[in-house]
């Protein structure tokens, strides 16, 4: 029991970084479409809302960059309270800022700790608890609307700093920084009930962190272009591949402008029709992790590209054919669906079954496909590379949709439909499925021919048929 509480409350302090990330998603989302936010900041539409939106992923930029400096030279615990002190600096200046400029400067300031941060497992439900609170702000007839959501987000950020000086460091970085009699000390908290340093699981963990610390410091003194080397390129290539591929899916479109899709639609109650669809993101996301390792990775990722590119084609038709030009010109949209009822429950329909799909199949298994294709004397640079495109890709996207809205809101579902198309023939002629193959068979897999083929360990035969992998 003692065993399982201290990995359950380390668990639970290390996700608190995943739950500030899905703040991040949803802070903007519940306030573009409020009066008191529009009103506040002169109704920024455009490029002026994209910068707003995507200060936060810039920021992310920055953070990424750090993260591995940082976590290396100060350890990956000190570096997450200071990611979390850049949280609640960002949300003091939002909360109190008092136009545009200081939005942007506190909305970078939380994108840095982001990029420092990031980690999968609680995002959804980050997203979903931000905007729930952001929701019922919104019914409060003044400023404090947008600037009580933005101050709250705070909260987590400072349990996680002060939590986490209870928590011990992470063994790997003792180990690295060759401290070995704490490292045992910790493994042997984690893994035995009664601290036993002599556990022979305790012992094997320990020797395995010893291989992996000696494999990382080799790899620290190869030049940078082993990343580029001929027996890696392909490697790499892929891992920010889908990284980028699960930016270009559409997802930013959903989370962070899915008022406006609803609003523009006719759909009666916006703020309620997106809690349903954050209630879905939670919910998709759970199958993934519980059936991955079951049917392999390849097939979530190739059936979600298409379900998505279908959804948004679809999204796509029904506002080219139903939608009428907005005249005002004062709304970030170009196409509204007016008086069509059967048109408008269509294209919510599509809209949640494309973010059920994302969350079911490009919103997990990119983080865990991009490590398991890498060899581990490259794998921290490999990812470090991956995470910096991404976000990069997430601050265009967020920058782009805006004044691509304005330009064609059809056009844009069907943009991302067909980057959904060109992401699942990318997995399906690039990706080899990693699943319950080692890093050996990995090795085979990328030095004998396409990508696609596989390794049949039982036969030791190189060239199976894609479909094996399946």
């Amino acid at each position: 029991m003692v065993r399982l509480l201290n990995v359950y409350t380390i668990s639970l302090f290390a996700s608190l970084g995943g739950l500030l990330y899905g703040f991040e998603i949803s802070s903007m989302s519940g306030v573009i479409n409020t009066d008191q936010y529009t009103n506040y900041y002169g109704n920024p539409l455009g490029a002026r809302q994209g910068g707003i939106t995507s200060a936060m992923p810039g920021g992310s930029i920055v953070g990424a960059l750090l993260a591995g400096f940082l976590g290396d030279l100060l350890s990956r615990k000190v570096t997450i309270q200071i990611g979390a002190v850049f949280w609640c600096i960002g949300s003091a200046i939002q909360s109190a800022s008092n136009g545009v400029a200081m939005l942007v400067a506190g909305r970078v300031a939380s994108g840095v700790c982001i990029g420092l941060t990031s980690v999968l497992l609680a995002v959804t439900w980050g997203i979903l608890i931000q905007y729930s609170i952001q929701y019922g702000c919104s019914f409060i007839p003044s400023e404090a609307a947008f600037r009580l959501p933005w101050a709250i987000q705070a909260i987590p950020a400072v349990i996680l700093f002060i939590g986490l000086f209870w928590l011990p460091f992470s063994p790997r970085w003792l180990a690295s920084v060759d401290r070995w009699d704490e490292a045992l000390k910790v493994i042997a908290l984690l893994r035995t009930p009664n601290n036993d340093m002599n556990s022979p699981f305790v012992l094997a963990e320990y020797r395995e962190i010893e291989d992996q610390i000696r494999i990382e410091r080799e790899s620290e003194s190869r030049p940078l272009p082993e990343l580029v080397s001929k027996k890696m390129r392909k490697r790499v290539v892929l891992s920010v591949a889908v990284h980028v591929c699960n930016q270009l899916t559409g997802s930013n479109l959903l989370d962070y402008y899915i008022l406006y899709i609803y609003r523009s639609v006719g759909v009666a109650d916006p703020n309620v029709a997106a809690f349903i669809q954050y209630v879905i993101k939670v919910v998709m996301t759970v199958p993934a992790f519980l059936w991955s390792d079951r049917w392999g990775r390849r097939p979530f990722l190739i059936i979600g590209a298409i379900i998505m590119a279908i959804c948004f084609f679809v999204v796509s038709g029904l506002l080219g054919g139903y939608g009428q030009h907005d005249p005002t010109l004062d709304q970030p949209y170009t196409s509204l669906v007016i008086g069509r009822a059967y048109v408008t429950r269509l294209i919510q329909a599509f809209c949640y079954l494309a973010i059920a799909a994302f969350n079911l199949s490009w919103a997990p298994i990119p983080w865990i496909y991009s490590t398991e294709i890498v060899p581990l004397l490259i794998r921290v640079k490999a990812v470090s590379l991956a995470l910096m495109c991404r976000w990069t890709i997430n601050f265009a996207v967020g920058f782009a949709i805006p004044p691509l809205f304005r330009a064609s809101t059809w056009g844009t579902f069907l943009m991302f439909g067909l980057f959904n198309l060109g992401s699942s023939g990318l997995v399906f002629f690039a990706a080899p499925e990693t699943k319950q193959r080692t890093l050996e068979e990995m090795d085979e897999i990328f030095e004998h021919g396409q990508p696609f083929r596989t390794f049949e360990s039982g036969r030791r035969q190189i060239g199976a048929k894609w479909w094996h992998t399946i």
